[in-house]
């Protein structure tokens, strides 16, 4: 096996609360035949500015790469995430979240409110990080969330989950 394709066997779930249907009632797991999240994979317009993202400005570690593809691979020990250039960055489409399939955005949980104001922070200071909103309660709280969109655009919420406040 290709030292490459090492980082794409690796087991890493993306582990959250429980889900809820809309009913109010727990989701059973063991009704799924699925057991979680593997990895997510984004095609990227800037693959350097992204991976210096994730790695640099969240303090994720980079986990390998693909040059011929070209690719790379993050991880925070929890989550695991795959990035592909796209051939053409210059012709590439924005993802609108309003008017294209795909994904809508991914929420990464935060630690606790000073680590998500320390990353809003980071973020306002960022050049290629816009911020969709700061951090504000999700519905009527105490859950706490911000949306941002990365230097390639891509959308990423980080929330404080209620459990998760103090």
């Amino acid at each position: 096996m290709k030292k490459y394709m090492i980082g794409l066997s690796l087991s890493c779930a993306m582990i959250a609360a429980p889900a809820h249907a809309q009913d109010g009632t727990q989701a059973k797991p063991q009704d799924a035949a699925t057991l979680g999240v593997n990895h997510v994979g984004f095609a990227v317009s800037k693959l350097d500015a992204t991976t210096d993202f994730f790695v640099e400005t969240l303090g994720w570690s980079l986990a390998g790469g693909r040059p011929d593809y070209p690719a790379k691979f993050v991880t925070n020990g929890s989550i695991f995430i795959t990035l592909w250039q796209v051939n053409d960055p210059a012709n590439a489409v924005a993802f609108d979240r309003k008017n294209n399939v795909g994904l809508h955005h991914m929420a990464i949980t935060v630690r606790d409110l000073d680590a998500l104001n320390a990353l809003h922070e980071k973020f306002k200071a960022h050049d290629d990080v816009i911020v969709e909103f700061a951090p504000e309660f999700l519905g009527s709280g105490p859950t706490t969330h911000m949306i941002i969109r990365e230097p390639s655009g891509l959308r990423l919420e980080f929330i404080v989950p209620a459990n998760r406040i103090k």
